[in-house]
């Protein structure tokens, strides 16, 4: 941010201001008064007109309308946005070996750029202020993407070093170039951004990781004080055979434990298989876990998630890639992920719970919880004094949101993306009136197209016809 930006002053007002902060307060007529990057005042609209309206370079009247802290995706491959479309309806393992990591190896530089940039703009567009990459090739270009996007970002690399079906290329990597490849990337990428990119390391899954690749990673986060984002408990498959290979009596949260990766900086995402003694595991060491309802329903399975949030567990919520969900929306898994797990409360109990994970509950997930998982809470995730100014306005005057009889529930059971009016995040506009201000988006999706179809015929994937195509 330049020094310029730093000292312009915004006061919203006349809105309603949904603020998660630890007494979820809720303004039905207030305003929020911005300092550059910071939040500086949060009040009721007409005190801090009094106040301020002489003070302030830009006053908007945000006419009634809802103002929240940005939503915050936990578990996104922004690498494989080019790859919409080319796994669906396909088990997890063909569409690993045979779709997904191909089209991964085969991606330059600039793919992963373009890539990442129109994954950015279906982020903005659902009010996404913040993400967690959870691996992907190319992590540098990853980076020039989210800075010129305005974004604020964790970003990891796809790590691997044993396995079956990896590409050639990805096989050569032994653990120590995994390790040091990412210390590389910290040190060039680690809070730069004007602060909006972190570096975390990436474990992709277990089934790809050797012993030492776990405890050097699980080490080495620890030297560097940052994050661990890896997949974890996503199929039976997997749970099978690390009791199989590695001597524990259930599958990879237990061997975790085992080997003390188990810790508070782990983004554990999907977790979906795992038992009750597990989830007390998760628990006890604070591990966060990233819900992803739209990608698990594809693939995975049913997370346990009221029993995981019942023992104390920080759970958020994320989209996954495009391949596995096709929806990069936080909006649409909101409205998942309170429909789903009522639904398999039904099927476990046999009775129906229309009170699991209530609308209050799923917007906390997709903002302070989703801040505690990418261990940024101090400065994001509510709308608070001396927080950063990451902020989104939603519309709700629009067919598919009035009346709004409930500002809350409407939000989570009636909001689309289309609602989403602006989007702030670092105290700069990045979407104003429903407009991306920070990149051409006509430009980004032609490019887009182009390098979709280019890396698709050098990684050799077709897409079958599904019907009588002439």
């Amino acid at each position: 941010m330049t020094a310029d930006a730093k000292r312009v002053i915004t006061l919203l007002h006349n809105g309603v201001i949904v603020t998660m902060d630890p007494d979820t307060r809720v303004f039905q007529t207030g305003g929020i008064l911005i300092d550059g990057d910071i939040i500086s005042k949060i009040g009721h609209s007409s005190d801090l007109l009094d106040q301020f309206k002489d003070h302030a370079h830009e006053i908007i009247d945000l006419e009634g309308k809802i103002l929240l802290p940005g939503f915050i995706n936990t578990h996104v491959h922004t690498s494989q946005q080019l790859g919409r479309g080319i796994a669906d309806d396909v088990d997890l393992m063909t569409w690993l070996h045979q779709r997904i990591w191909p089209y991964e190896a085969n991606m330059t530089k600039e793919d992963s750029y373009i890539s990442t940039l129109l994954c950015g703009i279906e982020l903005i567009r659902s009010g996404v202020t913040c993400f967690a990459e959870a691996g992907g090739q190319h992590v540098s270009e990853m980076a020039r993407a989210v800075e010129v996007l305005g974004l604020r970002a964790c970003l990891a690399q796809s790590t691997m070093d044993s396995g079956q079906g990896l590409p050639g290329n990805w096989a050569l990597h032994t653990t120590d170039y995994c390790i040091q490849s990412q210390k590389q990337l910290y040190s060039k990428h680690h809070d730069t951004a004007d602060g909006r990119i972190r570096i975390w390391l990436g474990i992709r899954q277990i089934m790809n990781a050797t012993d030492k690749l776990l405890i050097d990673t699980r080490d080495t986060a620890k030297e560097l004080k940052t994050g661990i984002h890896m997949h974890v408990a996503e199929i039976p498959y997997e749970n099978q055979l690390v009791v199989d290979t590695r001597e524990v009596d259930h599958g990879t949260v237990t061997y975790l434990e085992k080997i003390n990766f188990l810790q508070g900086n782990l983004l554990a995402a999907h977790s979906v298989w795992v038992s009750e003694a597990e989830i007390d595991l998760l628990s006890k060491a604070e591990v966060k876990v990233s819900h992803c309802p739209a990608a698990a329903m594809r693939m995975l399975g049913f997370a346990p998630i009221k029993e995981m949030m019942d023992s104390g567990i920080c759970v958020s919520l994320g989209t996954d890639g495009a391949p596995s969900n096709n929806r990069m929306s936080i909006v649409d898994e909101m409205y998942l992920a309170s429909l789903v797990n009522k639904g398999r409360e039904a099927y476990i109990k046999g009775t129906t719970d229309p009170t699991a994970l209530p609308a209050e509950t799923i917007l906390k997930m997709a903002t302070i919880n989703g801040a505690k998982s990418v261990l940024w809470d101090n400065e994001i995730g509510s709308l608070q004094i001396r927080k950063k100014a990451d902020l989104i306005i939603v519309d709700p005057f629009s067919w598919s949101m009035v009346p709004v009889n409930d500002c809350i529930s409407s939000l989570v059971y009636s909001m689309r993306t289309e609602n989403i009016e602006s989007v702030m995040c670092n105290g700069l506009w990045v979407m104003k009136n429903r407009k991306i201000l920070t990149v051409n988006e006509g430009d980004v999706l032609l490019s887009a197209k182009k390098a979709s179809n280019e890396l698709l015929k050098r990684a050799g994937i077709v897409i079958p016809n599904r019907m009588n195509v002439i």
